[in-house]
């Protein structure tokens, strides 16, 4: 007995992106908190400011990876949310 209206499948293609997705946004936090970091510590170095740049610079770089995280879960949203309906 099966019923009438059965549950749309994912295909496979959507789990994998949705997995490389998942497996991305991790990286975009961090890298852009230690790269905005590692550029305050050089400039702090130079400029013998230590460590003010470096917490403005990371937490800026934190921010960014933020706001490109946002960015790409809404673009997948949208994107999920076509192929849907």
């Amino acid at each position: 007995m099966t019923p009438e209206n059965p549950p749309p499948r994912k295909s496979p293609g959507a789990v994998s992106r949705q997995m490389a997705l998942a497996m991305e946004l991790p990286f975009l936090l961090a890298g852009g908190a230690l790269v905005g970091g590692f550029l305050g510590y050089l400039l702090d170095h130079w400029l013998h400011t230590k460590p003010i740049l470096m917490l403005l610079v990371g937490a800026t770089g934190f921010g960014a990876g933020l706001w490109d995280m946002l960015k790409r879960l809404q673009k997948s949203d949208r994107d999920n949310a076509g192929k849907s309906g």
